[in-house]
């Protein structure tokens, strides 16, 4: 097999196992944060959650969970991840709402990355609802 050509300014994404730390940013390892997630059969209990484990499955580029966790009403028919994104950091600057006792949420963050080579932050504050029990992402809106 020939060896793997590394283009400049591109890295492979980060391979996640249980142990690994959680890219969302929270203490707690991978497979018991937001890996337990993607895994499937249990729901985020809070919007907050949701909008981590939707950061880390940006990170992991599962399509697949950020398209069960979007709202039927604005999730787009496919998705397809740029393999030159890689998303290096998340911040959440603020919440509303959100608990297990809302139907409604907004969480605002901050999340740094670098695309093909070159540094970036996007600012979105978010706004989740409920589909069917669970917390789904509804849309956002840049923030200045």
């Amino acid at each position: 097999m020939a060896p793997r050509i590394r283009r400049p300014g591109r890295t492979e994404p980060p391979a996640l196992t249980a142990e690994s730390p959680c890219p969302c940013g929270l203490s707690t390892p991978y497979g018991e944060c937001c890996g337990r997630f993607h895994a499937g059969g249990l729901t985020a209990p809070t919007a907050e959650l949701l909008m981590r484990s939707r950061y880390s499955a940006f990170v992991a580029q599962d399509a697949g969970y950020l398209l069960r966790t979007w709202h039927s009403s604005t999730r787009p028919r496919h998705l397809d991840l740029d393999e030159g994104m890689r998303w290096t950091g998340l911040e959440i600057t603020d919440t509303a709402d959100g608990s297990a006792f809302h139907t409604h949420g907004t969480v605002t963050f901050r999340a740094r990355y670098r695309h093909h080579g070159k540094r970036g932050e996007l600012h979105e504050r978010s706004e989740f609802g409920r589909e069917n029990g669970a917390w789904v992402y509804v849309d956002g809106t840049f923030v200045d």
